[in-house]
């Protein structure tokens, strides 16, 4: 009887395999399947489905990231509220959208200006009497060195200092303080500490006679009355320039009231990201953003959120709103966006990235019954081959026999 290589070989072992979407990670599945059988230990025998083996393509050596893109908004960082911290009448306000820097006049009281200084700590106290330590008197000597004064030797972190009680040579006349323009609170390297000696800790500045010498002549060059001391209020710090934005009160009111709005000068890009996803975004991370005019700009993530808020951007749909966090992007200061006051924007984040691989389009893997991947030559041999990443279409793939420029069956 005569017999086919059909008839003879195990029905048992045939098993049509599919792609499916899930498996290929959102690529559209396709009705591509290969049949495998094995008999003892001789080499895996495959016969592709040649109806759905269509098309050529050529393995490229390419690029391949993976990326979500979210919808964003340009702008300044949220604006914040500025109190007056001194009592007597407004005389002057800046206009909204200017811009005010370190050691210009935020505004005036009593035709008195306050300047902006740089800083993390406000004047909390006055600053009359030698030898005071703390943050506040550091951010007093750091801006006035910026300006360009000479505030003299600040002790470091660990000596101590004599406080000296405040007195009227401390504020009075120019003569009083060119008296002591040189003398420095006395400052011991070993702790020797009395009942008026204080060690500086760091990060904390001193009120020297040469700290307070550089207070007046500065005073003096910007309107103050020049009188070496600083009260709450004097100065308003900041933690940068800042851009005024609503302007709340009027010439003649209260000093001591709500002023004025006022944000960083930078622009910032806010994205709203779930908090599934959030996980993939690190601070320092490349993103690219598209314009409204579709120009880009390439970004920096500089704070991932910790807090997390319900989306209630759609309304209240009866089901519980996914969380999410809010992702700050910082952008360059390009002529694109330093036109741009508010604006939606697209974000780009990119999650993974492989360079100079192997890939093919996925329509071109066969899964094998025996597990793993292969592709099909077009003269209908099979390569086995490994799997790296999936993006846009494409697949990361290597094994023996794989190169750029090798000709493979896909789908079409």
């Amino acid at each position: 009887m005569t017999t086919t290589d059909d008839d003879t070989r195990p029905r048992r072992g045939r098993r049509r395999l599919k792609i499916g979407a899930v498996a290929l990670a959102g690529v559209t599945a396709t009705a591509l399947g290969v049949t495998v059988w094995q008999d003892g230990n001789a080499k895996p025998s495959t016969t592709a489905a040649d109806s759905a083996r269509v098309g050529t393509a050529t393995v490229t050596r390419t690029d391949l990231s993976n990326a979500q893109t979210l919808s964003g908004t340009l702008g300044y960082s949220k604006a914040a509220p500025v109190k007056g911290a001194k009592s007597g009448l407004v005389t002057w306000l800046p206009a909204p959208g200017a811009t005010v820097s370190r050691g210009r006049a935020l505004y005036k009281v009593d035709n008195v200006p306050v300047p902006v200084f740089y800083g993390g700590t406000p004047l909390y106290r006055t600053l009359n009497a030698r030898g005071t330590t703390g943050p506040d008197v550091r951010v007093i000597a750091d801006n006035l060195k910026k300006l360009g004064y000479d505030i003299g030797v600040q002790p470091g972190a660990g000596t101590w200092v004599t406080q000296h009680p405040a007195t009227a040579d401390d504020s009075s006349s120019e003569g009083a303080d060119k008296a002591g323009a040189t003398a420095t609170p006395s400052v011991s390297p070993t702790p020797t500490p009395t009942a008026t000696s204080v060690e500086v800790k760091e990060g904390d500045g001193v009120l020297t006679a040469d700290l307070i010498a550089a207070i007046r002549r500065w005073q003096a060059h910007i309107g103050m009355p020049a009188t070496g001391v600083l009260g709450i209020g004097d100065v308003t710090v900041q933690s940068g320039e800042v851009r005024v934005g609503a302007v709340q009160a009027q010439s003649g009111d209260d000093a001591t009231g709500a002023l004025m709005t006022v944000s960083s000068t930078v622009k910032k890009v806010s994205v709203p990201v779930d908090a599934t996803q959030v996980g993939t975004v690190s601070r320092g991370d490349r993103v690219t953003v598209t314009l409204p005019d579709n120009s880009t700009v390439k970004g920096t993530v500089d704070v991932v959120g910790s807090t997390a808020a319900a989306d209630n951007s759609q309304g209240d749909t009866g089901g519980s709103a996914p969380a999410q966090l809010t992702v700050t992007v910082s952008v360059p200061d390009t002529g694109a966006v330093r036109r741009l006051t508010s604006a939606p924007v697209q974000v780009a984040f990119t999650s993974e990235s492989r360079k100079g691989v192997l890939a093919v389009p996925v329509g071109a893997l066969l899964a094998l019954s025996e597990g793993g991947y292969a592709v099909q030559l077009p003269g209908g041999r099979l390569i086995a081959v490994n799997t790296g990443m999936f993006a846009k279409g494409l697949v990361e793939i290597s094994g023996a026999g794989v190169t750029a420029g090798l000709k493979v069956e896909t789908t079409s």
